[in-house]
């Protein structure tokens, strides 16, 4: 006959459950595995939990809760994982309370957890789409676009992604919907374009900024976290964040391809633009500051977050691109040390004002990731044109490889936890 739990059983029961609830959320909203564990670890040492391990990959969460002499393994599997940067600074202060505090009890945490579980997120699906529009108009000038292909950009990642955000709430497929945004981003750059033509008001077709358009698709935040990962040696969660990541890359770069076939266009870099050194600098420094904005907005950052974010990545982003025009650095080395400073920005200004350093960085880096000599690589490689696939995907996966390594040794510099091996 099987025995029923005593009290401490059951109140390890509810701990562990508890302990779990908080990593489960911490995953959803697209931190690293690393994040989950030292979250779920400081919450189960405030509830008197004596010891607690965890697995974490992509989707999936196994812990293992220890009390005296009693211990409970648990499972919970995450199937819509996604970017909220608000829930998780929500959770980071969350665990620093409870830390403080110790022991709290299962009910203090729980009412915590249900508060942080109900709260809706912070922008509507027209400001949601209207930050993408704002992040891919300064992406699109940063990869020298003109005013046409600037308000292009804008036009059609804000309808892609306030159709992505839609979808994606009411629990469609990633991938189908990431291909569907695409499709309609690019579609609504170049219907935009063709308006102004038919209008009189610009000449030529103005192709080399269709791509911009879709650049909001680029999953900035997997590719991050999962390199983290990888240089955590949590290979599981590493190469699984990285898989998924490509996917959703693959997705959306075979939706502009398709596009692109369909009305006879080539993403052509575009010549660089006719400005004064001075101006140009100017405007990249706008630019970079307004793209990160968007970005960290678009991922459910507080102003203040986002802010930040974009007064860390506005400098080393300028840097990085006058390196490569003026000085003739390879993109995989300015990158890498753009990142480098920016993990050092992050590591001084996060901690001063209480927000988790991921929901700083991580914006930051995405306005550096090579999301328009990816998007080249698979139109020419669905082309059959080898050659010039394999040079814009080997430099793109460089320049990604680059800001990993150039954050992973920011963090070692800064955070003793990454510097040694326990």
């Amino acid at each position: 006959m099987p025995t029923e739990p005593d009290d401490d059983e059951l109140e390890l029961i509810r701990r562990s459950g508890a302990v779990l609830r908080v990593g489960r959320l911490s995953l959803a909203s697209g931190t690293g595995s690393y994040r989950v564990k030292a979250s779920m670890a400081r919450v189960a040492a405030a509830l008197g939990i004596d010891r607690h391990q965890a697995h974490v990959t992509l989707t999936e969460i196994t812990t293992t809760s220890h009390r005296g002499r009693s211990f409970r393994t648990e499972v919970t599997e995450v199937r819509a994982v996604g970017v909220n940067t608000d829930r998780l600074a929500e959770l980071e202060l969350l665990a620093q309370r409870v830390e403080a505090r110790a022991p709290v009890t299962v009910d203090e945490l729980t009412t915590e957890i249900d508060r942080i579980t109900a709260k809706p997120p912070l922008y509507p699906v027209a400001l949601n789409a209207l930050w993408a529009a704002v992040a891919c108009a300064a992406f699109a000038f940063l990869n020298n676009g003109g005013v046409i292909e600037v308000l292009g950009a804008f036009v059609g990642a804000g309808l892609g992604q306030a159709l992505r955000r839609v979808m994606l709430h009411r629990g469609f497929n990633q991938f189908g919907v990431t291909m569907l945004a695409a499709t309609l981003a690019s579609l609504s750059y170049l219907g935009f374009v063709q308006a102004l033509h038919l209008l009189g008001l610009t000449g030529g077709v103005h192709e080399a900024g269709y791509v911009a358009a879709a650049l909001f698709l680029v999953p900035g935040f997997p590719l991050a976290t999962g390199a983290l990962d990888l240089a955590k040696l949590d290979f599981s969660a590493g190469v699984a964040r990285l898989t998924w990541a490509l996917m959703i890359f693959v997705s959306a770069a075979f939706a502009v391809w398709a596009v692109s076939i369909v009305v006879g266009l080539s993403p052509d870099p575009p010549l660089a633009l006719a400005l004064d050194p001075a101006s140009m600098t100017l405007l990249r420094l706008l630019a970079s500051f307004v793209g990160v904005l968007g970005f960290a907005l678009m991922f459910n950052s507080p102003w203040r977050m986002a802010f930040v974010a974009a007064g860390v990545a506005t400098l080393p982003n300028v840097l990085r691109i006058e390196a490569v025009a003026q000085f003739d650095w390879p993109p995989q080395a300015a990158a890498a040390v753009a990142a480098f400073l920016v993990g050092l920005l992050a590591a001084w200004i996060a901690p001063r004002l209480n927000i988790p350093r991921i929901t700083v960085y991580v914006p930051a880096v995405t306005i550096m990731v090579p999301g328009v000599p990816a998007y080249r690589a698979v139109y020419y490689l669905s082309n059959g044109e080898v050659s010039e696939a394999l040079t814009y995907g080997v430099s793109a996966a460089l320049v990604v490889t680059a800001l990993a390594v150039g954050l992973a040794v920011a963090r070692m510099c800064t955070d003793r936890e990454w510097g040694f091996e326990h």
